[in-house]
């Protein structure tokens, strides 16, 4: 048999280019699931912001406003500013995940219509 030689010696080929490519699939994973994470935490803050923009608009209290976006986005900082008619709701919260490997945060700002 010519080609039984070329066989035995091609045998452990296929697990060490396995062993190669691994670590950059893996690392091609990760990175594509941190931009996902950070992509879903972008719309939740967004929402959040609208959310807290239209409740400062309306004048609710404080400590509820807090409540609703501690439940909508853990762990979120806001702040809020007002300007003539407008109240804004800005929050930043720290990405979590494969991206908080590289401190990445996500910003979200929203503007509503105080109620006079």
């Amino acid at each position: 048999m010519p080609g039984a030689g070329r066989l035995a010696g091609d045998r452990g080929s296929a697990v060490a280019e396995f062993a190669i490519a691994l670590p950059a699939v893996v690392l091609v994973l990760a990175m594509v699931l941190g931009g996902v994470q950070l992509g879903v935490l972008q719309l939740r803050l967004q929402d959040a912001a609208a959310d807290a923009a239209r409740s400062l608009g309306r004048g609710d209290s404080s400590p509820a406003l807090v409540a609703r976006l501690a439940r909508q986005v853990p762990g979120a900082r806001w702040s809020s500013s007002r300007s003539g008619a407008l109240v804004c709701a800005h929050l930043v919260a720290s990405a979590g995940g494969p991206a908080a490997l590289l401190g990445l945060t996500v910003s979200a700002s929203s503007c509503a219509q105080a109620e006079a």
